[in-house]
Formats: C-alpha cells, structure tokens, sequence
C-alpha cells in the first residue's frame, strides 16, 4: 500500500525549453496538419511569435525529465504496475517555440478500490513560462494495479 503521507509531496520543479524540432515531431506524432503548429511562417502570418504548440505538449516535460519515474520510485511502486488512468489539462495561454516551461507537480490525493488492490495517485502539475505568467495546469490520474 502506498503511504498517504505522501499526500502533499512536491516533485522536482521541470525547466523545459521548448524545441523547435520537438514542436514539430510532436505535431506529426499527433496527426496535426494545421499549418501554424507546421510552419513557422504561417504561426508568424497568424500573430504567433514562433510555432504553437499543440495544447497537451507540455506533457512530454514531466516525461523527458523522469518526474514519473521518480514519483513512483519515491512512493515504492514498481513502474510495470503502473496504469495510466486519465488527463485533463486547463490552457491560460499558449505557448510557443523558444518559451521556457517550469512545471511544479505535487501529490494532489491518494485513494484505493477493491481493498487496496487498485490504488489512485493524482498530481496536480502547475506550467509556467520564462515570464512566470500562468500556462495551464495537468491533473493526472495514475492507476496502481496491486493484485
């Protein structure tokens, strides 16, 4: 079982460039065609001052910088018991090439189902760019698979 002190845990702070070359395998990884995601040009033409990112981005952060990977070796969880369990994302502004992202994650709750064989971790993530003006926020619910 995981220990709910953890409750409250404030994970590594994530300072995370943002690449263009990551914005556009990013797009294509997802499909994206519209060209201000695309083409700088165009994202320029629309009043962006670079690329846009596509909106769930910033998720690759947490990822590129292991803050999962530490999280569950913090909580004592193997990571072939891991599940993820849902996303959501709240936008304040967009964010473009060359903008820095800081990422604050804590441990927001820490339920259980099925008498401890299922266990719930969600993180609360806060984003931030290099003006310290909000970016959105990630909610994410990890599923802990015990039996």
């Amino acid at each position: 079982m995981i220990d709910r002190s953890h409750v409250g845990l404030e994970l590594p702070v994530v300072h995370w460039p943002v690449e263009k070359g990551r914005l556009l395998a990013f797009a294509r990884a997802i499909g994206e065609t519209r060209p201000e995601y695309t083409d700088e040009a165009a994202a320029i033409a629309a009043g962006h001052p670079s690329l846009l990112a596509p909106p769930t981005l910033y998720c690759g952060a947490e990822l590129d910088a292991g803050t999962i990977q530490a999280m569950m070796e913090t909580l004592g969880v193997p990571l072939d018991r891991v599940l993820h369990g849902e996303q959501g994302f709240t936008y304040e502004r967009p964010v473009h090439a060359g903008d820095v992202l800081t990422l604050r994650s804590r441990i927001a709750d820490i339920s259980e189902k099925k008498g401890g064989r299922m266990e719930f971790v969600t993180k609360l993530t806060q984003v931030t760019n290099q003006r310290g003006e909000a970016v959105g926020e990630m909610r994410s619910l990890i599923v802990v698979m015990n039996g």
